[in-house]
């Protein structure tokens, strides 16, 4: 299990990007060719350095709001169900992981203006750089300085609501955004009612209000003390109101809301579990069934109406199971992270043959932070690391000697990448330090935040399409 913050330090201004900052030398390296540099298993030489390469983003943003966030979430707001053009609005709500308890709190926030530029994922030919903008270049004007920190960057607006203890996990509930469960790790699970804050950040004009925020004093609408603290929350996305906790004493709750805008949790847990819960997720077509994984290298499956025993149980890693995320386009398919660094897919429709696991990577050498299934790809899912970097998978792709061929004529480039090299592997984002969760925006296609210890990040890699959801197929 990796969870808290290593260094828990604040967050000082400094020049926007500066770990990532790196002018692309393709007009001036020798024609040599190309090799693939693979984190964790090249090393650098003394007094080489990465930098990053702006042409493999359509946007790459970051920020912080203070102290480091453990957990955050993107909020749905009314700004447009499918958005792809820039500049882009996004709403989050975040929790701290600071210093001493008093001085922790939930983060309320809006980034505006946040530029980008469309990009070919394969580079057209027998032309300069200005005409290969073509059209783009003077709607784009914007994204060629968004990381001087001019007026055109990004805004940040922030409100802060006082929050005792550190911040394990945040999540907001899919049908009222403005309602957010907090994990603390006091053994707290609170509900909370942001809609003032989140009013007031809409109505609010981005100009001039980037100073300290104000720390607002609020009661939560519901809070429920569990025997000892945890990480695993879950809404349900089909009944309003209803969720899980689950904590490092093996115990899952249920919560169900009231008439009076209150929860009632019931006061028997789940129980099967023989080490601690460390994440759950609601099925996504059965408002009853969820999915939680442990410590105990286990999966398990419940159903609310079966009593307090899991329906199902399976051994899914050999070490810790850290994350899963349940697809929400293809509902049988459940992707999990270990302690290893392992990652697996099952299909839940074989559980029954014994052998599930349609897919197993074993890329990442340190534990898996973070797992999402993408909202608009049912193949495609985001993974982040403690080996600090941000993976983005497609189990649609496959090994194909005709079409890399091809990619090197257009490219006139010589790459030879890896033999062990899972071609399912679509980007690896690095730059940042001690990640530990991500999430794709579910009305910006091909747009992924990520927290670290040293801030959030923005990014919107070039060879993510943007599309609409797909049909859910596999």
């Amino acid at each position: 299990m990796t969870r808290g913050i290593k260094h828990r330090k604040k967050a000082k201004s400094k020049n926007k990007g500066s770990k990532k900052e790196g002018e692309s030398s393709s007009s001036l390296a020798p024609q040599i060719p190309a090799k693939v540099w693979q984190p964790g298993v090249d090393k650098l030489e003394e007094g080489e350095e990465l930098q990053c390469d702006p042409s493999a983003y359509n946007s790459l943003h970051a920020f912080h709001i203070g102290w480091p966030c453990l957990s955050f979430d993107i909020l749905r707001d009314s700004l447009g169900l499918v958005r792809t053009e820039f500049p882009h609005t996004v709403y989050f709500v975040a929790g701290t992981q600071a210093e001493k308890p008093s001085w922790n709190s939930i983060g309320i926030f809006k980034v505006s203006n946040i530029s980008g530029k469309r990009r070919e994922p394969v580079p057209k030919l027998g032309t300069d750089d200005s005409e290969m903008d073509g059209e783009d270049s003077d709607s784009d004007d914007d994204s060629e300085d968004e990381d001087e920190g001019g007026a055109k960057g990004p805004t940040l607006q922030l409100r802060k609501v006082a929050h005792q203890g550190c911040v394990n996990r945040i999540r907001h509930m899919p049908q009222n955004p403005h309602i957010c469960a907090a994990w603390a790790d006091t053994g707290h699970v609170q509900v909370w009612d942001l809609s003032s804050h989140l009013n007031a950040l809409a109505e609010t004009e981005t100009e001039g209000v980037q100073g300290v925020a104000a720390v607002f004093n609020q009661d939560p609408l519901s809070k429920f003390k569990h025997k000892d603290e945890g990480y695993a929350i879950d809404w349900s996305p089909l009944a309003p109101g209803r969720l899980v906790s689950g904590d490092c004493s093996n115990c899952i709750y249920l919560w169900e809301p009231t008439s009076t805008g209150t929860w009632n949790v019931d006061n028997a847990p789940f129980i099967g579990h023989t080490a601690s819960v460390e994440d759950l997720q609601w099925s996504p077509t059965e408002p009853h069934v969820f999915a939680s994984c442990s410590v105990d290298g286990n999966i398990a499956i419940w159903d609310t109406r079966l009593g307090k025993s899991p329906a199902a149980s399976f051994k899914a890693h050999n070490a810790d199971v850290n994350v899963m995320s349940w697809n929400r386009l293809a509902s049988c398919m459940l992707a999990s992270g270990s302690d290893d660094g392992t990652i697996s897919i099952r299909d839940l429709r074989l559980l029954k043959e014994g052998d599930s696991v349609v897919a197993h990577f074993e890329y990442h050498k340190y534990p898996i932070t973070s797992i999402e299934w993408s909202p608009h790809e049912a193949s495609s899912l985001a993974v982040s690391s403690s080996d600090n970097q941000l993976t983005i998978w497609d189990l649609s792709l496959e090994k194909d000697e005709e079409e890399e061929a091809e990619f090197k004529a257009k490219t006139k480039e010589q790459v030879n990448a890896p033999e062990d090299l899972p071609p399912q592997l679509l980007f690896i984002h690095q730059g940042q330090k001690d990640l530990k969760e991500l999430h794709w925006h579910a009305q910006i296609p091909g747009m992924i935040v990520s927290t670290a210890a040293d801030g959030f990040n923005i990014l919107m890699p070039s060879n993510i399409q943007n599309t609409l959801p797909s049909d859910g197929a596999l």
